[in-house]
């Protein structure tokens, strides 16, 4: 049997554990050690998927962390978009944990004296891309902890860079380095200012909102706007309410509605997406081939009388 003292020294010890446990757990939280686990890329590119770019560089990653789990978001992001690119970030990122790497490659001017840059965000998650504007809409969500550029040449791969495929010889690399665990201050040079695409927010005046169409929801032709809905709701529509909504030099009515069945087929109708941004649409049809509508085209929503 134990004896009181037995007893006693037991439950010190059982004590000291947790208390090495606990700071264990408070030195990782401030270091910002990142949760273990298998490492995970997030790859987006406009690369599409009709020859052999993006296993090319799935292939680099693999060969630097042959553990690593790569989640697609897309390689068919508008050819040269670097808003598209900017919009898929932001609308991705918030499903993904801290410590997660991006690798976004939309780089219209590769070769170029465009920086190749790693961003670490104030979430924890990292950001290997051109320095082109890509983290905009990130960066004002989430804020920025630090930027390096990446002029490390063990972190890049092949005894010659090429001009045309940073993808495969800089942007993989690195951010496989970052998956598996390297540390990112070895990447390069800080970076005090990136790049910023000219993102205008929507703006509220007596008489209404004035926005933009900025792109289309893939292959249904749905108008993504820069009107947000908690904004739109301050206009005082109620769903069911007719909307009379000015796209370019057209003016068209149509409802506000909560999904696309609430109209009939190959009817316009006004929703709040997914993403929680005003929306038009048509009921099984697509709205932009329909009205030809092409992206960036100004929007006006008149406050409700």
């Amino acid at each position: 049997m134990f004896s009181r003292a037995d007893g006693r020294s037991v439950r010190a010890g059982i004590l000291v554990v947790v208390a090495v446990l606990l700071a264990g757990l408070g030195v990782a939280a401030q270091t910002g050690a990142r949760p273990s686990g298998r490492p995970l890329i997030v790859f987006m590119t406009d690369f599409g998927t009709v020859d052999d770019a993006v296993p090319i560089c799935k292939g680099v990653m693999l060969g630097i962390v042959p553990d690593v789990r790569i989640v697609d978001i897309t390689h068919q992001v508008t050819p040269f978009s670097i808003a598209d690119g900017a919009r898929f970030l932001y609308g991705t990122t918030p499903y993904y944990p801290a410590g997660a790497v991006f690798v976004t490659v939309i780089d219209p001017t590769v070769g170029s004296s465009r920086k190749a840059i790693v961003v670490k965000s104030k979430k924890g998650q990292y950001f290997v891309l051109p320095d082109n504007g890509l983290i905009t809409l990130v960066a004002d969500r989430d804020g920025i902890e630090a930027a390096r550029e990446i002029t490390n040449r063990d972190w890049m791969i092949g005894a010659g860079i090429s001009s045309t495929f940073h993808g495969r010889d800089i942007f993989s690399p690195a951010g496989a380095h970052l998956a598996r665990g390297d540390d990112w201050t070895q990447v390069g040079p800080e970076l005090k200012q990136l790049v910023r695409i000219d993102a205008q927010p929507a703006r509220l005046a007596v008489d209404g909102i004035a926005g933009q169409v900025f792109a289309l929801d893939g292959p249904f032709g749905n108008l993504i706007t820069n009107v947000s809905g908690d904004l739109f709701k301050q206009l005082g529509y109620k769903v069911g309410d007719p909307v009379s909504v000015r796209l370019g030099e057209r003016t068209l009515p149509m409802p506000f509605v909560r999904t696309f069945a609430d109209v009939g087929v190959g009817q316009p109708l006004i929703f709040i997406d997914s993403r929680g941004r005003f929306s038009i649409a048509l009921n099984q049809r697509n709205f932009a081939s329909t009205y030809a509508i092409k992206p960036p085209v100004a929007l006006f929503i008149p406050a409700k009388k």
